[in-house]
């Protein structure tokens, strides 16, 4: 990790239509080629939060991602800068095969042709999906689905992923998949979940929300060893300590 902030959220807050805050004076540094998860139950505002960070939701206060404020003047660069990938991969994927899905964004960005394929190519090489340009995505598994949102965002090169509950509704082995694909990306990550092994795998820090507050900020290390806190979120602490003791990126080198 370097020290160059690429994420400043000051003061922000957003209530939903009917009133009921989302979002209570929430502040957040996130620096380059950090891997920060959000998380927290249902309701918390995880996602909500997630969404300020491209200007699909605008509330009050702050956001500034690589120095631009978020603002509707802006939003056509902030997206390029910030790849969000939705929960579900069908709100990300529309396009009759793989290749126009993932050549979207690129196109957008009115790149040549051959720049768009190598694009195209890299991103799908990444998630281990070459060969599947020709492919409709609505005829594909889950875990492949969610990968190809993934590669939609590669393809246009952002240098922060804002990924909203990545491995959901997909079994362990599809999990696994993708969270190794995702170890392997080295932009910044925002990763928001409500499953603790992935924050452990993917993450080196923890934000935790409740009531749409920001609770904590600390390291993965330390919340698995926090029992109070863990049992306060839902946690299983015994599981935490057994995922603590067993993960080497936790362990010094004389214990």
């Amino acid at each position: 990790m370097t020290s160059n902030k690429v994420v400043e959220i000051d003061h922000l807050s957003y209530q939903y239509p009917d009133g009921t805050p989302a979002l209570i004076d929430i502040d957040l540094e996130v620096y380059q080629q950090e891997s920060i998860a959000i998380l927290g139950p249902n309701g918390a505002g995880k996602s909500t939060l997630l969404y300020h960070l491209n200007g699909t939701l605008m509330g009050a206060g702050t956001v500034m991602i690589l120095g631009i404020p978020v603002e509707k003047k802006n939003l056509k660069e902030i997206r390029r800068r910030v790849g969000l990938v939705f929960q579900s991969p069908e709100d990300q994927l529309f396009c009759p095969t793989v290749f126009d899905d993932v050549a979207f964004g690129p196109l957008n960005m009115e790149l040549d042709e051959d720049k768009v394929r190598q694009r195209v190519e890299k991103a799908l090489e990444m998630m281990g999906l070459k060969g599947f340009e020709g492919r409709s995505a609505h005829h594909l598994s889950e875990g492949e689905k969610k990968r190809v949102a993934l590669a939609t965002v590669l393809s246009m090169d952002s240098e922060i992923l804002a990924l909203d509950e990545p491995t959901d509704n997909l079994d362990p082995a599809g999990s696994r998949m993708l969270i190794g694909r995702i170890q392997s990306i080295p932009q910044t990550k925002i990763i928001v979940t409500h499953h603790l092994p992935v924050a452990v795998d993917l993450c080196e820090r923890a934000i935790l929300l409740y009531g749409g507050r920001k609770i904590e900020d600390l390291p993965v290390g330390e919340l698995l060893k926090d029992r109070a806190l863990l049992e306060r979120f839902g946690f299983d602490a015994d599981y935490a300590q057994w995922m603590y003791e067993r993960n080497v990126k936790f362990q010094s080198p004389s214990s």
